[in-house]
């Protein structure tokens, strides 16, 4: 299966369509897809390194922490991440996260919901919807 996002229509929100064969590509590929809605760009200068690491009860709220996590760095250190290398033990996720300082952002996202929020396994993955608050 290959790994993507594209946007979906939402009536109040944004949502973001995502999909890839494990968790680990699907909260890459959500990254990348808020990114994208966000319209980040970041200065190509000197990269910065960032480990988070989150335990949860279940993959979707370890989805949202893991993004919600991104986003509080954009907003508190002006920072932005475009790479990920994500591993996964039981319900804790340890995150090596790459990126530079924030040259700019189109449209601001608020945080990540939990509205209608399930991952679903599909025969060639994993995929799931995911609502942001504008």
């Amino acid at each position: 299966m290959s790994s993507g996002f594209k946007e979906i229509k939402h009536t109040a929100d944004w949502a973001l369509e995502v999909w890839a064969p494990d968790f680990c590509g699907l909260l890459k590929q959500a990254a990348l897809g808020m990114n994208w809605l966000m319209g980040v760009e970041l200065v190509k200068a000197e990269r910065i390194d960032q480990t988070i690491i989150i335990t949860a009860a279940d993959f979707e709220t370890l989805l949202v922490a893991f993004l919600n996590e991104i986003l509080f760095h954009m907003e508190t250190e002006s920072i932005g991440f475009n790479e990920f290398d994500i591993h996964l033990n039981d319900f804790t996720l340890e995150a090596r996260l790459q990126g530079a300082r924030l040259q700019g952002m189109k449209i601001a996202i608020k945080a990540v919901t939990y509205h209608n929020l399930e991952i679903k396994r599909t025969r060639d993955g994993l995929e799931t919807t995911i609502v942001f608050d504008v």
